[in-house]
Formats: C-alpha cells, structure tokens, sequence
C-alpha cells in the first residue's frame, strides 16, 4: 500500500538509480553532485496521540480521512489571507537560529501572560493548575479529561486533572483575534504560565517562524504579527533548564537518602529490655492449671 502511495507521489527510480550505471560513470565526473537527490527508500513515524479513540470514533476518523476528494473545496476560515516571511521580519540580529524557544504574550480570559510557549511538536494545549489560580478561575469549572499524556514528565505518563475551554487572544485593539482553545489542566509545575500546541496552530491558523522568533496569523484587518526577543527567550530557556536539572537533583538526593535508610542498622537495644532468644519454649508452672505462669525456658531442656 505505502509503495503504491509513493509511486502515486511520482517517486521513480530512474537511470541515476541504477548501480551498475553508477559502476561505469567515470569516477572523477561529480557534476551532478548538486542535482535533485535519487531516492531509494521510504522511511516513516507513524504514531499519534489520540489513544482513547473507540473503535466507532477510529472509524469515523479514517472514514474523514480517505473519502474521495470532493468537488468543491470547502475552505477554512482566513485562508483567503496570504502569510509571508521576508526581510521586514529579519531583526537586528539572528543569534543561533532555532535554538531559542518562541514565547509569546497572548491575552488569556482577562489576563496577558508573559511566559506562553507556542509548541509546533505537541498535540494538545496545556495549562497549569498555578496558572488557573493567577486567573481566578474556579477548579470547579474543569471538566474530565480524556486520558494521559507523554512528553511533558520525561519518560513518565502524565494524567491532567481535567480541562477547560478558555479564550485566548492575539493582537491589539486594532487588529485582534479571539478564539477559545481546549486546555489540559496539569497540577505539577512548570516555568511557563501554558503551552500552546498544534490545536492552538490551527485554530488561529497561525504560522510561525523560529529564526525569527515571530508568529503571524490572519486578522480581521491584515496579517497579526507577534514579536517576542532573544533576551525574552533566553531568559526562559535558561529558567526552564535550572528547573529541570533542581527536579533531577533533587529526585536524585532522595532517591540516595531511601537507599542509606534501607543500610541503616538496627538500633542497639536499650540496657535492662530483654528480648528473649531464638530456639526458646515455655512451660507452664502448674501444668494442671491453663492459667498459671509461665517460665521460658530452651528448647533443650526437658521440662520436668
């Protein structure tokens, strides 16, 4: 099926393809060393987050995705407005492009938090139960979650405490735009005040440019462009490491204080307690009678 996909896609091998071609090209000719690469494999991820999905949600879902092209595109929302990238964009200075993490200040309810990071490589929004407090909103208002997560707690599974539809808005009071995102409320903590995922991509049909540290998203009057700074970025990206490596140390002490605690002797017994030996009976002073005393005595002896 993949390999009739490919072919579909129009990847043939041609005569650079050909080894025995390759043998009898002459060795010092690499003239075509720049040309469009032969391709002779296909390699692909395949996984996805939606691991709650019945098996009548599974079939809708491929039902939506492979039925036949319609006639009439039907278009989304604001994708009549072009969005490009050029030399107006470019700042001052370019420090280590792509290394820095694109952190944004959208308004969220009522509130413009400073520390949003907008995460291409996650499938969900995330908020935190810290940042819905800074917000006055009710933890009664959470509704019940779909199931865990990964990728946020390393190599842990992360279970949120619910979710929670909130709007999120980009922009100023010129050119704005407002739309409510699904969150997932987790109670750890983090450095950010949320993450916005690829859900939040979508929905603002926003695209963004990491060399740049810029997000651009169509408005009702133009093109939204959010701007945010390397010192910003840095400052975050170095909070978030110490962060991380205070959580490993930390782990790592207690980890080592339960491991001295399990190597702890028993405490000597106190002067004047006795506790009696092993290999030890007792008889009773007055075998005729249940209630008597009785002597502790070595399983040697003979009782009498």
């Amino acid at each position: 099926m993949l390999k009739k996909h490919f072919d579909g896609l129009g990847f043939k091998r041609d005569a650079r393809d050909d080894p025995k071609k390759e043998k009898n090209d002459d060795k010092g000719n690499d003239k075509d060393d720049d040309g469009f690469p032969a391709v002779h494999d296909y390699y692909m991820i395949y996984g996805r987050p939606s691991t709650q999905l019945t098996a009548r949600q599974r079939k809708r879902e491929r039902h939506e995705v492979f039925t036949a092209r319609m006639a009439v595109p039907q278009y989304l929302s604001w994708s009549s407005i072009p969005i490009t990238f050029d030399r107006d964009d470019h700042p001052d200075k370019v420090v280590a492009p792509g290394i820095y993490p694109l952190v944004v200040d959208p308004i969220i309810v009522n509130a413009r938090l400073s520390k949003v990071l907008m995460d291409g490589g996650s499938s969900l929004n995330i908020i935190y139960l810290e940042t819905l407090d800074l917000l006055g909103i009710n933890r009664a208002q959470l509704q019940p979650s779909a199931g865990g997560f990964h990728g946020v707690v390393p190599g842990k599974k992360a279970l949120p405490v619910g979710r929670i539809d909130l709007p999120v808005c980009f922009g100023t009071a010129a050119n704005f735009r407002k739309e409510i995102l699904t969150f997932e409320v987790v109670g750890f903590r983090g450095m950010y005040h949320a993450f916005i995922g690829r859900p939040g991509y979508a929905k603002f049909m926003a695209i963004p440019n990491y060399t740049y540290l810029k997000l651009k998203m169509p408005g009702p009057k133009g093109v939204i462009t959010v701007s945010s700074s390397y010192e910003h970025a840095y400052e975050c990206d170095v909070e978030c490491i110490e962060y991380g490596e205070a959580i490993e140390s930390s782990t790592e002490l207690v980890s080592k204080l339960k491991a001295l605690a399990a190597e702890v002797l028993e405490p000597k017994r106190h002067a004047g307690s006795f506790e009696p030996a092993e290999g030890t009976k007792k008889i009773l002073l007055d075998p005729n009678n249940s209630d008597s005393k009785a002597l502790t005595i070595s399983a040697d002896l003979d009782p009498k």
